[in-house]
């Protein structure tokens, strides 16, 4: 039981006693410190993404929109908007196969070919401001959310790409 002056009976006292040694360390300069390690770690990926979206937009014409497991985790849904859609021509080629490359194990996952429906992907020639999607195959269970993976659609790449 604690009397009113906040001890245990016998008077000892509860909350004053400090064991150790204090620090004389500036709490506020701690958080300042982590703060700056946050901000910059953050700045650092930042960057690599900033300049691959420009780099799809400036070279390629597109803006990916989405990259996520769907289907149950049995496929992977690729959405990109069209900005310039002269430039987007190469990743609308019958020809070039889509393939997407898990960066940890190597492996290729590519566009199911449905028997009626054909290829699940777009091939029409693109408009600028549409938005086009394509499916890849993740029957395996290989890519899971958080993988980075690569797109290659004929010379178009995409590095570095994290599913959701």
């Amino acid at each position: 039981m604690k009397d009113v002056n906040g001890h245990l009976e016998g008077g000892i006292p509860v909350g004053r006693a400090v064991a150790g040694r204090q620090s004389n360390k500036n709490p506020s300069a701690v958080l300042v410190l982590l703060t700056l390690f946050v901000v910059m770690t953050g700045c650092a990926g930042r960057e690599k993404t900033v300049d691959q979206a420009r780099l799809m937009k400036d070279k390629w014409g597109i803006e990916i929109t989405r990259l996520h497991l769907t289907a149950n985790g049995y496929m992977i849904d690729l959405r990109y908007r069209v900005r310039d859609a002269t430039k987007a021509k190469e990743l609308f080629v019958g020809k070039n196969k889509p393939m997407l490359i898990d960066q940890k194990s190597g492996k290729v996952l590519t566009v199911p070919n449905m028997g009626k429906i054909g290829p699940l992907r777009n091939s029409n020639a693109p408009k600028q401001g549409k938005i086009y999607w394509m499916f890849f195959n993740n029957m395996s269970g290989l890519i899971q959310p958080g993988s980075m993976v690569t797109v290659v659609i004929g010379a178009f790449r995409a590095e570095d790409l994290v599913v959701r």
